[in-house]
């Protein structure tokens, strides 16, 4: 780093500035090079990590990947048991598992990251708010409190029924279910930083609200957010796969793990298969967030050494 500097000490206009981007990108380096150390040494977090990878690779080139159409019937191959042939087996309309698990992964990915999003803009402003002006503090989290009140699965069936049922409603309640407790999260985060010092210190240098929201305290409540996001992902896809099983999420013909599960419950006796395989499909992916969930927090943990 020395031998980089030097050539700028005959400029001191130019050497203060050039050495305080070395330090600051040195530090940068550093600080993604600690988490990323800790965070590879969580070997349940890698596996989360790969096998989401593998799931997101799989959706998004099902049409080239899958074996067969996505719709392609055959009633002569119906019911038919796993094998080389079919991977997972047929359904009752003699249509290839597997490939209906590959476009289905785009449509429970695509549910619970529309949902995660929704839930995130909506969460970070609501516990933003809440925790950094006192008086709306108040009705805010009152109001999480009632939909805390109801369980997640339930608050979304409510939004449903009012919302009525489809595809897109079912992502933005389950939206809605998911975030009371992201704001909760959030809002704990913020009034941990108004009152440091630096914040005082700036808000009275006379710095606008917003701009000490958006350059000090968001950026100061990143990891708990990242952690949050990855763990809510897998309770969405969870609660929209829910919702499909119950006829209130995508509907037949869709490919979702959800609506599978649910069109299989029929031939339980005599298809295991086709019930057994979306099923474990939506455990490994939840599961899989969890577990990275649980790796990011370690890693962003300030109190970790």
């Amino acid at each position: 780093m020395n031998s980089e500097l030097t050539k700028y000490s005959a400029d001191p206009d130019v050497q203060i500035p050039v050495i305080e981007q070395e330090i600051k990108r040195g530090h940068s380096q550093s600080h993604w090079s600690m988490l990323w150390k800790r965070f590879s040494k969580n070997g349940a977090a890698i596996s989360g990590l790969l096998f989401l990878s593998v799931i997101i690779i799989l959706a998004v080139f099902a049409p080239v990947i899958a074996p067969y159409p996505l719709d392609q019937i055959n009633f002569e191959e119906r019911l038919l048991k796993p094998s080389a042939t079919h991977l997972f087996g047929t359904d009752d309309f003699g249509r290839d598992i597997f490939t209906r698990i590959l476009y289905g992964g785009r449509v429970s990915l695509m549910m619970g990251l529309i949902s995660v999003t929704i839930c995130v803009v909506l969460g970070v402003t609501l516990g933003v708010v809440a925790g950094y002006y006192r008086k709306l503090d108040m009705y805010i989290m009152q109001l999480m409190d009632i939909l805390m009140s109801f369980p997640s699965l339930l608050l979304a069936i409510v939004v449903i029924a009012v919302l009525g049922v489809g595809l897109t409603n079912a992502m933005i309640a389950v939206a809605i279910s998911q975030i009371p407790q992201f704001v909760r999260v959030v809002r704990s985060a913020v009034l941990t930083l108004r009152e440091k010092e630096y914040i005082e210190a700036v808000r009275a240098l006379g710095i606008r609200d917003y701009q000490i929201l958006l350059k000090h305290v968001i950026p100061n409540i990143l990891s708990p957010m990242i952690v949050m996001t990855a763990l809510i992902f897998g309770d969405c896809i969870l609660a929209a796969s829910a919702l499909s099983f119950l006829g209130l999420g995508a509907q037949p013909p869709d490919p979702e793990w959800g609506a599978m599960v649910m069109e299989s419950r029929v031939f339980l006796n005599q298809a295991w298969w086709m019930s057994l395989f979306p099923g474990l499909v939506i455990l490994l992916v939840v599961l899989s967030f969890n577990m990275l969930g649980d790796g990011l927090r370690d890693a962003l943990d300030p109190k970790q050494k």
